[in-house]
């Protein structure tokens, strides 16, 4: 095993955590920020306005991704065994 590879395979793995989070994080941004602007605009402050809507909506993010994630998922675990003899001299 060379830095290069074991570069290249630390590489590719953070990138689909990354790819594969990118859905929930980016829905609980928009919602969150939709919040907080509802929250300036009404002078309301209450926590479990801002904690219920995002979990709700990364919940429903979560059901409508999982079959692309799963794909992703079974995607790399299978490059991954394919590739193990190869990663292995």
């Amino acid at each position: 095993m060379t830095p290069e590879f074991v570069i290249g395979f630390a590489k590719e793995a953070i990138e689909t955590a990354l790819t594969i989070a990118l859905p929930m994080l980016s829905v609980g941004l928009i919602v969150g920020i939709l919040v907080s602007v509802l929250q300036a605009a009404t002078q309301i402050q209450e926590m479990t306005l801002t904690f219920i809507p995002k979990v709700v909506a990364i919940f429903l993010a979560l059901l409508i991704f999982f079959p692309w994630i799963m794909d992703k998922m079974m995607t790399y675990t299978t490059n991954l065994f394919i590739q193990l003899p190869n990663y292995l001299r």
